[in-house]
């Protein structure tokens, strides 16, 4: 184990965590079903760790942007959940689901109040209430992300969100249904855009770890200004741990121990409460749509480390 109490750095245990995953057979294979995902080579990888003062060590493609995708559904809970408190959670619940992420069967039996903020349908309702407070979700998000990272060029990738949108009829379906019960506010074609361009962001592991790292400093942005409670950001970091690997996220809690979100652009991010916060990226997928490198490199690193929140 190496001991991060010493003077030494993240940098060498993300290099003997490239190290291993350059040997693993087997990485997965990209989302197949957005077509503009499907052409990425599943050995790609990169990893970044942020610490709370903002250095940043990394590895491999670790400044390389990728597809976002669910993992942005963090950042839209945050800024929700910062203008409007606990009358969130009156619209999408705290439970994990245990079904697949794009499903319909719950909302049916739960009267259009979905699950949690992780999977589709409660995504769109979270997006759906900061469109109303802000008159543009997705812009709203994409300001906060560049003012995190530091990185001023982040942007939409606008043929991802037009694939999506092509490919959107499950998403579609979701909304509907929950517009059905008076769940959404917005017409479901301005929440479906705003849905798809906040997925279709593009950002590196660089990027997405210090971005995150509000999550780490219990609710402090990167200026030192507030932007949630340390209950709040203490809520989100619950749901990571519990909901935010899809229908996986026992599995991931089991091997991994911190609070994470994938995407199916092959990132996951990660936070350790107080210290740190990581991005890794690796476009191939398990059957669950999670990173397999990636959920193996964060096994590693905890393991490695000793940083866990168990």
């Amino acid at each position: 184990m190496v001991s991060m109490a010493s003077s030494l750095t993240f940098q060498p245990v993300l290099e003997r965590i490239a190290e291993d995953m350059e040997r693993r057979p087997g990485r997965g294979r990209a989302a197949d079903y957005i077509p503009a995902l499907a052409a990425f080579d599943a050995r790609r990888f990169g990893m970044a760790v942020a610490e709370l003062d903002g250095t940043v060590y990394g590895v491999g493609e670790w400044r390389q942007p990728f597809s976002a995708q669910s993992i942005t559904k963090v950042f839209t809970l945050a800024l929700g959940l910062a203008r409007e408190g606990d009358e969130l959670w009156e619209h999408v619940g705290r439970e994990p689901s245990g079904n697949p992420f794009n499903s319909l069967v719950q909302l049916e039996y739960e009267n259009g109040i979905p699950r949690n903020p992780f999977i589709n349908a409660g995504a769109l309702v979270v997006t759906d209430r900061l469109h109303t407070r802000t008159g543009h979700a997705a812009d709203t998000l994409l300001d906060f992300l560049r003012a995190e990272s530091g990185n001023p060029d982040l942007t939409f990738d606008q043929g991802v969100a037009d694939s999506e949108t092509a490919h959107g009829d499950r998403n579609a379906a979701l909304a509907h249904f929950m517009a059905s019960y008076g769940n959404v506010d917005n017409p479901v074609p301005v929440l479906l855009d705003q849905y798809f361009r906040q997925c279709s962001i593009e950002a590196s592991c660089a990027d997405l770890a210090l971005a995150t790292g509000f999550l780490a400093r219990h609710g402090v942005r990167a200026d030192g200004t507030r932007l949630l409670t340390r209950s709040q950001a203490k809520q989100i970091n619950a749901a990571m741990l519990t909901c935010g690997t899809y229908d996986a996220a026992g599995d991931f809690a089991h091997r991994v121990g911190l609070p994470g979100k994938s995407g199916v652009g092959g990132g996951i991010i990660a936070v350790v409460p107080g210290r740190c916060t990581l991005c890794v990226w690796s476009p191939g997928l398990d059957e669950r749509g999670n990173s397999v490198a990636g959920v193996a490199a964060l096994d590693l690193f905890t393991t490695l480390t000793g940083l866990s929140v168990f």
